[in-house]
């Protein structure tokens, strides 16, 4: 029963971004020309934005700023990056974002927004299924809010942003077995935070 909830209310994140950056455009941003990257900031902005709402509170100020600071980085460090290497640039530039939500929590704790969009609503839902979406949602939220914020990390990227684990301890810095076990207990604190919430309804 678990297991069903479970996978009913973390269903696998829809792609945020073209799977595929065309050779010639990245070729053009590794050698830093400007149009070229407006169009890479343009095709990416939405998933780094989403994921630093989801690792800090959507209202703070911090989220835009922090997305800015991930694309200027992102700028100064394209000439390094490999595109024959491991790392898909959106993975790449997952990593930058992730790294720098981590260091802004860590100077200062945020509050912890709902994860509200890990359960868009479908086309033709009633407003009962709507109610139970939010409630879910809201539950969720205050699960997210009580993991550290490594094992929060991990959860993000795996659940909202479908990334595996090999991609997990490249965006945290740690090795795969590290990036596992947070990943792990991450879920194992949302699972019995859920199953405690559904007892007392």
């Amino acid at each position: 029963m678990m297991a069903l909830a479970m996978s009913a209310a973390f269903p696998p994140a829809p792609s945020e971004a073209p799977a595929f950056l065309d050779t010639a455009l990245v070729a053009r941003c590794r050698a830093q020309d400007p149009a070229a990257y407006r169009a890479f900031v343009v095709r990416y902005e939405r998933m780094v934005f989403a994921l630093l709402s989801r690792m800090l509170d959507r209202s703070d100020p911090d989220v835009e700023d922090l997305a800015q600071e991930t694309f200027v980085r992102a700028y100064r460090a394209f000439p390094s990056f490999d595109p024959s290497g491991p790392a898909k640039v959106s993975t790449w530039l997952l990593t930058i974002a992730t790294r720098l939500a981590l260091d802004s929590r860590k100077r200062r704790r945020l509050a912890v927004r709902e994860i509200d969009e890990a359960l868009d609503a479908t086309t033709g839902s009633t407003p009962e299924i709507s109610l139970e979406r939010r409630e879910l949602g809201r539950a969720i939220g205050d699960a997210a809010a009580k993991l550290p914020d490594e094992q929060r990390a991990a959860f993000v990227l795996a659940e909202l942003h479908g990334l595996g684990i090999a991609e997990i301890a490249e965006a945290l810095g740690v090795p795969e077995n590290t990036a596992k076990t947070r990943l792990f207990r991450a879920r194992e604190k949302m699972r019995a935070f859920l199953a405690s919430e559904w007892r007392h309804q």
